[in-house]
């Protein structure tokens, strides 16, 4: 798809004509940018906005630039920009600092990987350093809000769905590295997309004519159940079954799928099944016809439903133990925020360090700590990721081997913003974390531990983005490819904290099958049974730190909760072969794990429930 740069002069010329008098500098326009992509119009003012090309209050463009083409999916881009929300909200707009070219830039960078024009970006920068720009930026902000801000910003049209908020979660298995130090805080805590309960949506009837339309609906039920009712409007005693069969709709919501179709208005339909009589039900379960019966009977109507959707939807044993650990959604990924001395580090890298890239991705970190402005973390410029990304690529393995966890650890921080983690899972062929994630030199089991540790939580910081989170979870995904090969990291036995850091990138891997199976639905993917052995080992073998079993018993445990074919899966046949019960139930015992173990405690409750 191409993408494009609106550019509109606030001005309407008059910068143009009167600011080389005025301020003792030309200003060639006041721009107001926005990016089209996909026929859609994305724009900062109050908040971020889509609208049709061209149908903003700002009029036409002064000229459009053609920024290149972008191989992301329209729902890629819908959830990059939905993550965007927190970071552009109305409240943050700052006309010098924080404003319609900011967001055009970081969604730039997002979608082709450049930056728009710099004479755009360094206007602020261009007016400020005139005396008059310094005495009249706080009126001149104030005036270009109005502007910027007015209401038709918020009244247009809006040409771009936004996907239902999904909500709530546990506590158990959130990091505690911010404890002390500075931490950067993001506009809004990361969380897994899948991980909020949907809002009830009562259901609905849906009044069928057309046979294709109606395969359609039976199609998408084939994960649930349906309910076709055969009517007429010549039939009478149908209409006893019309009120019961809304209601039944209402309380089903979205576990099935409740049709009715006239005969007389639908033949092909009444063909087709072969219907001789009104009113006829038909029930599917998982795609296949399950039960056919005539004649305006409520009660029986209802009690076949009922007992459709229990078929449809059984309850797993598991959802009936006592492990809060595992029971409910999973909203939020362990996250690793804290701030490392950044002198220190750059210290390590040495000349490494002064490149132009490396350090302005030191003054991004330090612009969005938590000291000083609240909305740091919202109000920071990029650094510029693509140029980052190519020095990385090509200089990442002359940094001393010893060295190279400070250079990974700088990454980790950056990417707790989720515009950074983003680009990284978006890049094209994953340059930088196809450099950051892959070890060849021996494999994750022979590189220094500290380089371990700071890569499980750069992955881990991942998460932080939707975008990454839903590409992770692609059938075939290179990203989860690269995680999954960091299963090492779990049985490394020099450092604790190290396997900790692995449990936690695999816990955040399998909470999001895990958000799907309380869901009642299916895995999105298989996790690979090199990491569930690791894991399984991890826990069999850990005698020397409480809370590194604790995390790889967290992880463990997701994967254990809820699977649909216990005797089937791997890891439980590796937790049976093991006889981890019986470790786990020692463990117990032994003083070094003595104390808060409850999640030991949960995870053998799984293990005796199949």
């Amino acid at each position: 798809m191409d993408v494009e740069l609106y550019v509109y002069d606030l001005s309407g010329g008059l910068a143009r004509q009167y600011s080389q008098a005025l301020i003792g500098q030309h200003i060639e326009a006041v721009y107001h940018t926005a990016i089209v992509v996909n026929n859609v119009e994305y724009f900062f003012g109050q908040g971020i906005h889509r609208k049709i090309p061209g149908s903003t209050h700002h009029g036409r463009p002064m000229k459009i630039v053609h920024l290149g083409k972008t191989h992301l999916t329209p729902d890629t881009i819908e959830e990059y920009i939905q993550s965007l929300e927190s970071v552009y909200t109305p409240e943050s707009y700052d006309l010098f600092l924080h404003n319609c070219n900011n967001f055009s830039q970081d969604l730039s960078v997002f979608l082709v990987g450049k930056s728009i024009p710099e004479e755009i970006t360094s206007l602020p920068e261009t007016f400020l350093r005139t005396p008059i720009g310094q005495m009249l930026r706080g009126q001149i902000d104030q005036s270009m809000r109005a502007m910027v801000q007015a209401p038709d910003a918020a009244s247009g049209i809006n040409t771009a769905p936004r996907p239902a908020a999904v909500g709530q979660r546990t506590s158990n298995g959130v990091a505690k590295s911010t404890a002390s130090g500075n931490v950067i805080r993001p506009a809004e805590p990361a969380e897994f997309s899948n991980g909020r309960s949907p809002p009830h949506q009562p259901g609905q009837v849906w009044n069928i004519t057309e046979l294709a339309v109606l395969n359609k609906l039976l199609k998408q039920a084939e994960s649930t159940c349906a309910v076709i009712f055969f009517t007429s409007a010549t039939c009478a005693p149908c209409k006893i079954c019309y009120a019961p069969y809304d209601e039944l709709a209402q309380e089903a919501g979205s576990k099935a799928t409740l049709i009715k179709v006239d005969v007389n208005q639908a033949y092909a339909i009444g063909s087709r099944y072969g219907v001789r009589a009104t009113p006829t039900f038909m029930t599917f379960l998982k795609g296949q016809k399950y039960e056919e019966c005539s004649g305006a009977d409520a009660s029986r109507l209802r009690g076949s439903v009922q007992m459709l959707l229990q078929m449809s939807q059984p309850s797993h044993p598991h959802f009936r133990l006592k492990t809060p650990s595992f029971h409910g959604l999973i909203r939020k990924p362990i996250m690793y925020t804290k701030i490392p001395p950044l002198d220190k580090l750059a210290a390590k890298l040495g000349p490494f360090a002064q490149d132009r890239s490396i350090q302005e991705l030191i003054t991004f970190i330090n612009a969005t700590t938590s000291s000083g402005n609240g909305n740091a973390a919202a109000n920071a410029g990029l650094p510029d990721l693509p140029s980052l990304s190519k020095y990385l690529s090509t200089e990442y393995h002359k940094v001393p081997f010893a060295s190279r966890f400070a250079l990974v650890d700088l990454i980790r921080v950056a990417a707790i913003d989720s515009r950074v983690s983003s680009f990284l899972a978006t890049e094209p062929s994953l340059r930088t974390l196809s450099t950051l994630l892959t070890q060849t030199d021996g494999g994750w089991g022979a590189a220094p531990f500290q380089l371990r540790l700071v890569t499980c939580q750069l992955a881990c910081n991942l998460f932080s983005s939707p975008v990454f989170q839903d590409l992770v979870s692609q059938p075939a995904s290179t990203l989860r490819t690269y995680l999954e090969s960091m299963s090492d990291c779990l049985i490394a036995p020099d450092n604790a904290n190290a396997r900790s850091a692995a449990a936690a990138v695999f816990y955040n891997l399998a909470a999001i099958n895990h958000n799907e199976r309380v869901q009642g639905r299916p895995d999105r993917f298989e996790i690979s049974e090199d990491v569930e052995a690791a894991l399984t080992s991890a826990a069999f073998n850990e005698n020397e730190s409480k809370e590194s079993l604790r995390s790889q018993l967290l992880a463990l445990g997701l994967l254990l909760y809820a699977v649909s074919e216990p005797r089937e899966s791997t890891v439980w046949q590796l937790c049976h072969s093991l006889d981890l019960n019986e470790t786990l139930k020692a463990k117990a015992k032994d003083p070094m794990f003595k104390g808060d173990n409850a999640v030991l405690l949960e995870v053998r409750e799984l293990l005796t429930q199949r």
